[in-house]
């Protein structure tokens, strides 16, 4: 990597929040890091005030999220490819662009900041082609993307066949069209949910999330954050702990526990809970979100598919590692790390820890499956295959009286699956697939 992420030139407003999204874009895209680290480990994005932090971020997050139609309109402007040794001038037209197409950047700003990021000896000779195809964006931007098939150009091939085929075209268009929002923020309360509603102006959803949407800045400074009154969880990720029903006082396994959220609701629901993580630098941060919100859970640094517990569970949650693909609004760089040789990898995981979750269970005690993948592999394929190999476990339907408002969640055979396109009129939610299962 060279050391064009650094510039020697003047600074403009918003200047270093532009160039603290060009490198953390440079190390998602060309070092293929994930997005969720980079911007822990990045020290520049940490200093920023906070207006341009949440500007920085949301650069990187709409210039992935749209990738593919802001390619498209690159390189129709360009008489021939951007040469690879050249990679750094493609980010910056992609900055700029994105500010241009979808940010409503004034163009003078848009362009202005993008020709400084351009300067040092290895772009000197590149900030005229810059310049030249920013301003004919500028110009002929908006009537390009009115006619770009937005859906199709932002979803990479091998996900776009993928969920044709377990879900039809129409549904998979409304699917990659709601990842390209920005989702809202979802909270769990563990109690009086209707006054924390009026005091954070949260919409109640059903399951009784509460959501908030528009920007919320430090997450830490709402209200409620420091008395550990409620802590960030999708609503859809809020639903595979509901569906173990009553388990005031039981025994119950949260496995692949970090960071926490679902850990919250067993604890909150009365459950006598053993939290068990691999991930060793996972672990602080489960402890202390238990610890802000005030909640009891033993936790265990551990690999589930090897640890055993000091009994027989009445319940068991599994939250398996899994593409998250159905997570694509809060992590858009997903689509573009990875594809089908990660799936294949993470189903013998997935397998491993189910056979795991089972030797653990009481008979007649209650297993939960849980993934944030929208892909069939990683979800009903698993449980078909699970129930294969153990005639004593029986699928428990979820039913709609379970989950009201959310109906359309629910599949022909009872299992639990959202989609992005879910609640749609509400800021729509994250694809999950959840299945309850039973030992005889």
């Amino acid at each position: 990597m060279t050391d064009d992420r650094k510039s020697n030139g003047p600074k403009t407003k918003g200047g270093d929040a532009r160039r603290t999204a060009l490198a953390i874009l440079r190390s998602v895209l060309e070092e293929e890091r994930p997005l969720d680290e980079v911007l822990a480990q990045n020290s520049h994005l940490a200093k920023l005030a906070p207006r341009d932090r949440g500007f920085a971020r949301l650069l990187v997050a709409t210039t992935l999220r749209r990738l593919g139609q802001i390619d498209a309109v690159i390189d129709h402007c360009l008489d021939r490819p951007i040469k690879a040794k050249d990679e750094v001038l493609r980010q910056i037209l992609r900055l700029g662009a994105v500010q241009l197409l979808f940010l409503g950047t004034p163009p003078h700003a848009a362009v202005n900041t993008a020709l400084e990021l351009a300067r040092g000896p290895r772009l000197a000779g590149q900030r005229g082609l810059l310049n030249a195809v920013l301003r004919r964006l500028s110009r002929e931007g908006e009537a390009l993307v009115a006619d770009q098939d937005a859906a199709r150009l932002n979803t990479p091939d091998w996900l776009w066949q993928s969920w044709c085929d377990a879900y039809g075209e129409e549904t998979t268009r409304a699917i990659a069209l709601a990842q390209l929002a920005e989702p809202p923020l979802d909270l769990s309360c563990k109690e009086d949910l209707k006054t924390w509603a009026i005091t954070l102006g949260a919409e109640v959803l059903p399951g009784g999330s509460l959501r908030l949407t528009g920007s919320q800045g430090d997450i830490a400074r709402l209200s409620g954050y420091a008395e550990g009154a409620w802590w960030v969880q999708d609503a859809a990720a809020a639903v595979p702990a509901r569906l173990l029903g009553d388990i005031t006082g039981k025994s119950v396994l949260d496995l692949c526990a970090a960071p926490g959220g679902k850990t919250a609701q067993l604890a909150a629901l009365g459950a006598e809970v053993i939290a068990v993580e691999r991930a060793k630098h996972r672990m602080p941060r489960l402890d202390e979100n238990l610890q802000r919100l005030g909640l009891g859970a033993a936790t265990v640094c551990a690999d589930a598919t090897r640890w055993q517990p000091p009994g027989p569970a009445d319940a068991i949650l599994l939250d398996a590692p899994c593409s998250a693909t159905g997570t694509l609004r809060r992590h858009p760089d997903i689509a573009l790390l990875k594809g089908p040789a990660h799936i294949t990898t993470l189903v013998k995981t997935q397998d491993k820890l189910l056979d795991a979750a089972v030797t653990m269970l009481k008979p007649g005690g209650l297993l939960v499956y849980a993934v944030c993948s929208l892909q069939p592999e990683e979800g009903p394929q698993r449980i078909a295959t699970l129930l294969e190999r153990n005639p004593d476990l029986e699928r428990v339907p979820v039913t709609a009286a379970e989950l009201p408002g959310m109906e359309e969640a629910i599949t022909t055979d009872g299992d639990f699956r959202s989609l992005p396109c879910h609640l749609a009129e509400s800021g729509g939610l994250d694809g999950f697939y959840a299945a309850r299962l039973q030992r005889r």
